[in-house]
């Protein structure tokens, strides 16, 4: 009986430790399976970072491209300027539409710089009053100063000749407090440079 007693013991250890084997086994498999899937969760939320990153790399070359044809139409010399947002041509609250009134005044516009027949450089610079968020102005003062590029370009005045860019809020001629003054910081601005 005692030869039995150690034999028994030692297949109650190894049972034992088989057991405990496949119980630490299942844990880690369990635990791995959980680190797997935090892992794949987490490289998704990267590769979503990295498209956003993208996109903001491309929107900042766009803005640097736009920035230096501004910087070279700025080394030409200013000759004059022309606004648009007289009484007579207002830009509408969150609107990039040029109005009648707009139109005719661009048409005569390029008619005088077809007259003049010189090489002149136009910068188009958007302008919106101060409601709203800073980036929703920002591009609407751009969807403002590209409304009028494409009209006078329709209207004779080559692409290469034009740049457009966007002040949105960042420039107003007056305060915001009221109906009439946001109106007159709702603009386009043509600077003219040799």
């Amino acid at each position: 009986m005692l030869t039995i007693r150690p034999a028994l013991l030692a297949a109650i250890a190894a049972t034992a430790v088989s057991l405990g084997g496949c119980a630490t086994k299942d844990y880690v498999n369990e635990h791995v399976a959980a680190v797997d899937a935090k892992t794949q969760a987490t490289q998704s939320q990267v590769d979503q970072q990295q498209a956003h990153l993208s996109q903001l790399d491309q929107t900042t070359q766009d803005a640097l491209t736009r920035a230096n044809a501004a910087g070279k139409l700025a080394e030409g010399k200013f000759l004059y300027s022309m606004v648009l947002s007289d009484d007579s041509v207002k830009f509408k609250a969150s609107s990039s539409k040029l109005s009648p009134e707009a139109q005719q005044r661009l048409t005569d516009f390029a008619e005088k710089l077809k007259t003049d027949n010189r090489n002149v450089y136009l910068e188009i610079q958007g302008h919106t009053d101060a409601r709203g968020p800073d980036s929703v102005n920002q591009r609407l003062g751009e969807e403002r100063a590209e409304a009028v590029r494409l009209f006078m370009n329709q209207h004779g005045v080559p692409l290469n000749r034009m740049s457009t860019i966007s002040y949105g809020k960042a420039d107003p001629v007056t305060d915001n407090k009221n109906r009439t003054d946001r109106a007159q910081n709702r603009r386009v601005v043509l600077v003219v440079m040799s």
